[in-house]
């Protein structure tokens, strides 16, 4: 572990890797807009389809995608399988993100607000 920095120990190699592997997985905004959603309470694929507005073969392969990572779990209802967020860091990490850059949008001027729009 390197020095103590304000307190706190680096975290370890692992740690980081696992860590930079699930931002990874949130850097694309269709399963960051899943999150979102499965941070709401849980759904399945159909419906999380309608509320993101992508095709479901799409939603079902970033699904299995966020599954396979341990951000979310499935069970089956019958002949719907049910997806949600099991880890409440996760939802923590994710609606404290998207609420503030939310408010963030909100209260900048109408130039910054034109920049984020255009992706610029």
């Amino acid at each position: 572990m390197a020095a103590d920095a304000g307190g706190f120990d680096d975290p370890s190699a692992e740690v980081l890797a696992e860590a930079a592997a699930s931002f990874g997985l949130l850097a694309s905004s269709a399963r960051l807009h899943l999150m979102w959603a499965l941070s709401q309470g849980e759904s399945d694929v159909t419906h999380l389809a309608d509320r993101v507005g992508g095709a479901l073969p799409a939603v079902s392969q970033h699904l299995a995608k966020l599954k396979l990572a341990g951000l979310v779990r499935s069970r089956r209802e019958g002949r719907r399988q049910v997806y949600y967020v099991d880890d409440p860091d996760i939802v923590t990490v994710v609606r404290v993100m998207v609420g503030q850059l939310t408010a963030r949008s909100q209260h900048a001027p109408a130039s910054v607000r034109r920049l984020y729009e255009t992706g610029g």
